[in-house]
């Protein structure tokens, strides 16, 4: 599928301005590029493989809009067909607007290209590169392991539209905290499996079983492709999709006093509320590895996690990431 690509050349003050005049027109979506650092509030909400800030801000954003192209070259603009001189035209027209109200947007230059979707699949690829997590080598399909390499352990995953590969601090977090416990005979769940990794990096390590659970029906085929690209018996790995929280049916299907580690790399949000929940499935002296703490909430899960009972065994840290290790001694 083809698209035509509208970018604007603004300034970073009038991003929110320009988003919600062009909305009202029909255009949504924004793509923003600029230098500002993510908020911590921004970051615990993306919870994504954030690229890491490299540059000063300037002051300088480009908002991008898509529409959709048909094969004859029309555009799809408000249900209707149109060439791309009427959206720029409209484009053109709300910022003039917005200058005749005083408004500072900067240059207001808009530049009109073409892209398709593997364009935005692919730019991941300029970030993503091989790294490792101590002695483990995460590489994505598109690079070459190196000779001096060969001899490490190697966790093969790509970038998707949706979960993580392991450069997140969060995530690193949780299989540093994995390495510590995991046995031959350990049984993991992973409560919020997205791509699959912990319970792929626990498996490549040697434990006996996993079972993961998950909100998005779309970890299924990323499961499975990570699952297969790094030669994991599927045998040994059960993903449920459902709320753990609240379906007593997901509860019982995971099974009670069953698991050695649960593993939830999630929000301090989440991590409240399902930490009473998970108690019921863990042995006892079983271990809960939690994650996806921005600092500031360190506290709350800390606290949540000692009102359930359990005993507090680690709080580790990575940049502004935490993760609370504990263990349930009854």
């Amino acid at each position: 599928m083809k698209w035509k690509k509208f970018q604007i050349e603004t300034i970073t003050d009038a991003e929110d301005i320009i988003i919600s005049t062009l909305y009202d027109i029909g255009l949504e979506g924004a793509q923003i590029e600029d230098k500002i650092p993510l908020t911590a509030w921004e970051k615990e909400q993306m919870f994504v493989d954030i690229p890491p800030m490299t540059e000063e801000d300037d002051g300088i954003a480009y908002l991008s809009f898509f529409v959709e192209e048909t094969p004859d070259g029309k555009l799809l603009y408000n249900d209707e067909e149109c060439d791309a001189e009427t959206v720029l035209a409209a484009v053109q027209s709300e910022l003039d607007e917005l200058r005749d109200f005083n408004i500072e947007i900067g240059s207001g230059k808009i530049t009109v290209s073409e892209t398709e979707d593997i364009d935005w699949i692919n730019n991941w690829k300029q970030y993503f590169h091989q790294f490792t997590i101590d002695d483990l080598l995460v590489i994505p399909s598109w690079e070459e392991v190196k000779d001096e390499d060969k001899d490490k352990k190697i966790l093969h995953i790509d970038p998707g539209t949706a979960f993580g590969t392991g450069m997140h601090e969060t995530t690193q977090l949780c299989i540093r905290q994995l390495w510590k416990h995991i046995t031959p005979e350990t049984k993991l769940l992973d409560v919020g499996t997205g791509s699959g990794i912990l319970a792929i990096v626990a498996l490549m390590y040697g434990i006996k079983e996993a079972k993961g659970t998950d909100l998005d029906p779309c970890a299924v085929p990323a499961v499975a492709e990570n699952m297969e690209t790094n030669g994991i018996d599927p045998s040994k790995f059960e993903l449920t999709i459902g709320n753990i929280i609240t379906e007593k049916e997901v509860q019982d299907k995971m099974g009670y006093d069953c698991f050695d580690i649960v593993v939830a790399n999630i929000l301090a949000d989440v991590l409240v509320p399902l930490t009473p929940v998970i108690i019921p499935h863990l042995k006892k002296g079983g271990i809960y590895i939690t994650s996806g703490i921005i600092d500031d909430k360190e506290e709350t899960v800390v606290n949540a996690v000692k009102e359930a009972g359990l005993t507090v065994l680690e709080v580790t840290h990575q940049g502004e990431w935490v993760s609370v290790t504990a263990r349930k001694d009854f």
